[in-house]
C-alpha cells in the first residue's frame, strides 16, 4: 500500500494545514515561539493543560514564587526533592524538536524563542546560538547571592547529604537558573526575542497558551512588523482570531508534516 502523502494527511482542518504550509513555504525567515506543549511528547508535563502540573497540583505553582522560595527552607527542600526526580533527566527530544532542527538546517529558521527550560531544543539539533530561552534553563543552578552558575547534576549530587544545598563559593541560596514568579525577565534576552519577532516573514507559536506576557506579546510585535502569524496548539489561544492559520492537531505529527512541505521549496519575495 502506498504511503499517505503529507498533503492528504488526516489533520483536523486540512484547509488550515494548507494555509499554514503555504505561509511557511513562502517565508524566507521564520521565527518560532514554543511553550510546554512541545515537550509533552517527551514525557514532560505542561502547566495549564487538562493534565498539566499546575492543574493537577495547584500547590506546585506556589513553589514557583520567588518570595516563597527565598523565604521558606521547606519550600526549597521540596523543590530540590522534585528537581532530583524531574522527568527531564530521562527525556529525549521528540519529532517536533527534530522538525525545528530541520527547519534551521534549511536556512529558514531565524530564531527559536522558547518558554521551556528543559534544553530539548538544543539536544534536538537546534544550535544553541539560535535558541532564545526567555525563562532560563533548569540545566544550570545559580547562586542568588554571588551569581555563580553550576551544572544542575553537580548540585543534585549533594542532595544525599544536604536537603537545601547552598553555594560552595559564598554560602548563598541557590536555585535553578530560571525565571520564577516575581522575578524580572532579562531585558537583554527579551530584546533579542523582540528583534527576532520583528525580523521574520512568519511568526509561529507552537505549544503555548499565549496568555503569559510579555512573551505572548511577541505575536503583536511580529504582526506589527507585517509577519504572518501561525498558531499550533491543542487549546484555543487569545491570538487565534488574528492568525493566518490555526492548527489544533498533535504537535508531534503536524510539525514534521509542515516542515516536510517547506523542504524543497523556495521562498517567495
Amino acid at each position: 500500500m502506498a504511503s499517505m502523502s503529507t498533503r492528504s494527511a488526516p489533520f483536523a482542518d486540512p484547509e488550515e494545514f494548507e494555509r499554514a504550509a503555504d505561509l511557511l513555504s513562502s517565508a524566507g525567515s521564520i521565527t518560532v515561539l514554543t511553550g510546554a506543549g512541545v515537550s509533552t511528547d517527551s514525557g514532560i508535563p505542561d502547566f495549564r493543560g487538562p493534565k498539566g502540573l499546575w492543574t493537577t497540583n495547584p500547590s506546585a505553582e506556589a513553589m514557583s514564587d520567588i518570595d516563597s522560595y527565598m523565604g521558606d527552607v521547606d519550600v526549597r527542600r521540596e523543590v530540590w526533592s522534585q528537581r532530583r526526580v524531574h522527568p527531564v533527566w530521562e527525556a529525549e527530544p521528540n519529532a517536533a524538536h527534530r522538525a525545528f532542527a530541520d527547519l534551521r538546517a534549511m536556512g529558514r529558521l531565524r530564531a527559536l524563542i522558547t518558554q521551556n527550560i528543559d534544553g530539548l531544543h538544543q539536544r534536538g539539533g537546534v544550535p544553541d546560538d539560535a535558541v532564545i530561552e526567555v525563562h532560563g534553563t533548569m540545566l544550570r543552578i545559580m547562586c542568588m547571592a554571588c551569581g555563580l552558575r553550576t551544572p544542575t547534576p553537580v548540585v543534585l549530587e549533594r542532595l544525599d547529604e544536604e536537603s537545601d544545598p547552598h553555594c560552595l563559593a559564598c554560602g548563598g541560596i541557590q536555585k535553578a537558573d530560571t525565571v520564577s514568579f516575581g522575578q524580572r525577565l532579562d531585558p537583554d534576552v527579551i530584546g533579542e526575542a523582540t528583534r527576532a519577532a520583528q525580523e521574520c516573514d512568519v511568526f509561529m507559536a507552537v505549544g503555548t497558551s499565549l496568555t503569559v506576557h510579555p512573551v505572548a506579546g511577541l505575536c503583536d510585535v511580529a504582526m506589527m512588523a507585517r509577519a504572518a502569524l501561525v498558531v499550533v496548539n491543542a487549546e484555543p489561544t487569545p491570538y487565534d482570531d488574528f492568525a493566518g492559520a490555526v492548527l489544533h492537531d498533535p504537535i508531534g505529527e503536524v510539525l514534521p508534516a509542515l516542515v516536510s512541505r517547506v523542504r524543497g521549496t523556495a521562498p517567495r519575495n
